[in-house]
C-alpha cells in the first residue's frame, strides 16, 4: 500500500539557528501539541537531537487513550534538517521530515509525513474519516501555537 502522506509550510520571522535550536531540542514538542493530547515525554530529556537518538513518549491521540510511542532521529543536517521515525507506536509506518531553510523574512518551517496504517483493509476509510483530520488539527495547533511564540 502507498503511504499516506501530509505537508505543512510555516514561515516563522527568526533565524535560521533559532529555528533549529527549537525543533531540535525535543521538550519543545510540548509547546506545540494540543494540550488534550497530554504529551509526555517519558525518555531521558536531551536540549538536542542527534542520529541514532531513541526518544519515548506517551500521547493520548483519540478518546483519551494513552498510547506509548517511540521515536528515532534518523538523521540529522545541522541546521537545515533531521527525520524522526517511529519504532513503536500507533503507526505501522512513521516518517517525518522536518526541513529548514532561510527565505525573505524569516525561515521556512517545511514538514513532511508518510505514515502507514494497521490495517490495509480499512486504511484508507480510518485515514479520510479519523487520523488525516486529527492529524490536521494537530498542525494546525502547532502552527497556531507556533506563530503565539514567534511573532
Amino acid at each position: 500500500m502507498k503511504p499516506f502522506t501530509l505537508e505543512r509550510t510555516q514561515i516563522l520571522p527568526i533565524t535560521l539557528e533559532t529555528a533549529w535550536k527549537f525543533f531540535s531540542n525535543p521538550a519543545n514538542l510540548v509547546k506545540i501539541t494540543p494540550p488534550e493530547m497530554d504529551f509526555r515525554i517519558t525518555s531521558p530529556q536531551q536540549n538536542s537531537i542527534y542520529s541514532g537518538q531513541i526518544i519515548t513518549y506517551t500521547v493520548r491521540p483519540l478518546l483519551r487513550v494513552a498510547v506509548n510511542w517511540t521515536t528515532e532521529i534518523t538523521h540529522v543536517e545541522h541546521p537545515g534538517f533531521f527525520v524522526d521515525e517511529q519504532r513503536f507506536g500507533p503507526y505501522r509506518f512513521w516518517h517525518h521530515q522536518h526541513r529548514f531553510r532561510e527565505v525573505e523574512g524569516g525561515v521556512e518551517i517545511y514538514d513532511l509525513v508518510h505514515y502507514l496504517l494497521s490495517h490495509d483493509q480499512m486504511a484508507r476509510f480510518v485515514n479520510r474519516l479519523f487520523v488525516a483530520p486529527r492529524l490536521k488539527r494537530i498542525f494546525d495547533f502547532r502552527s497556531a501555537a507556533l506563530t503565539k511564540l514567534f511573532f
